[in-house]
């Protein structure tokens, strides 16, 4: 497990360290999630120190939610002054969301709108 969680930790550091030299608009731990996937990918599996690893974070994906329902609480007051901007954010996003992910499927499976 330790060395899993080494990899991941590596991949992260690799990651700020390009975003703090190379790509300083692209978040560190997306660029060493990619990497990591990269390496993933070229590599063909995770391996069992790994996949312990994720396994084990995966079972605890819910601690994850702590954090933003604390910056809810404490940014309810602004929350319930702009609530009618928030909801329109919200509903515009998750349509936007909606249409881009179906024009991607419909693009990545080559299905013809008029062959229905």
């Amino acid at each position: 497990m330790i060395s899993g969680l080494v990899q991941i930790l590596l991949f992260q550091g690799l990651g700020e360290l390009v975003s703090k030299f190379a790509l300083p608009l692209v978040p560190g731990p997306v660029l060493g999630l990619m990497a990591l996937l990269a390496y993933l990918w070229l590599k063909g599996s995770a391996g069992a120190s790994l996949d312990l690893v994720a396994a084990t974070f995966s079972q605890h994906l819910g601690l994850l939610f702590i954090p933003a329902a604390v910056g809810v609480v404490m940014f309810w007051p602004q929350l319930q002054a702009h609530a009618l901007s928030v909801i329109v954010a919200l509903v515009i996003s998750v349509m936007l969301t909606i249409a881009v992910t179906a024009l991607i499927l419909k693009a990545l499976t080559g299905e013809d709108s008029d062959a229905g």
